[in-house]
């Protein structure tokens, strides 16, 4: 009877440990994509990206936009294609010399925007007339590049710029002569990220596209190809 006993328990240890070490797999799994998918952790460090992680904008430039660019301007080697080097996001906070809460929410919101932690800019010059002094915190400034940089273009053009008010396309004036666009808003609040109740105060920010074009008709074809869009000239009508 023992004996029958102990060949009966043997087949049930072996179905009891089986699902509980296949459940722990799946937690452990499902904790790992949980922090991954976050931007943000609690401790305010910013969660890395997963190393299979594909933006489809960057694939779209190597399928797409990059033989288009070669046909229009008639280049022999895809390393002569004008590409998107960085973006840089600043965001100006005057209040913070004197309160400094107002530093801290907007890099929280800079932050979300990004997927990044900014940087903290401070005066580099003494005026009195506006109360500032070498050193004071003034601003946060956020530079992306490789997938960070493509993952927020897309985010960008297919959700935010929607959401701006009496948008006509941006101007192709706003290039520098270089192929670099320079585009300043007026509110914060176009990105879902930002959480309306606890930044209620619109802020203004400066968001800035560095290409390798070399000129102004090389950069807008470039971002216009991304998907940036920009404002079409107007068609003079011709006097009778």
């Amino acid at each position: 009877m023992a004996k029958e006993n102990k060949q009966d328990n043997k087949p049930e240890k072996k179905l009891d440990k089986k699902p509980v070490h296949q459940q722990e797999k799946k937690n452990k799994e499902i904790h790992q994509k949980a922090q991954q998918s976050s931007v943000v952790l609690a401790h305010g460090a910013v969660a890395p990206l997963p190393k299979d992680y594909k933006v489809r904008l960057k694939d779209a430039y190597s399928a797409q936009v990059l033989p288009a660019l070669m046909k229009d301007f008639n280049l022999a080697s895809p390393m002569a294609a004008p590409k998107i080097k960085k973006i840089v996001i600043n965001i100006g906070v005057s209040e913070a010399k004197e309160n400094i809460q107002a530093l801290d929410l907007a890099k929280e919101d800079l932050t979300l925007i990004s997927g990044q932690t900014p940087q903290i800019r401070r005066a580099k010059k003494s005026i009195s007339n506006f109360k500032l002094r070498e050193g004071m915190p003034i601003g946060v400034r956020v530079t992306l590049r490789g997938i960070r940089m493509f993952e927020f273009l897309d985010r960008f053009i297919s959700l935010s710029v929607p959401r701006i008010r009496d948008f006509q396309g941006f101007d192709p004036r706003l290039f520098d002569g270089r192929g670099n666009l320079n585009i300043g808003l007026k509110e914060h609040h176009i990105f879902p990220e930002v959480n309306m109740e606890k930044s209620p105060k619109a802020r203004g920010m400066n968001i800035t596209f560095v290409t390798t074009a070399g000129d102004n008709k090389k950069g807008q074809a470039l971002l216009e190809y991304l998907g940036l869009p920009f404002k079409k000239p107007k068609v003079e009508q011709q006097r009778a």
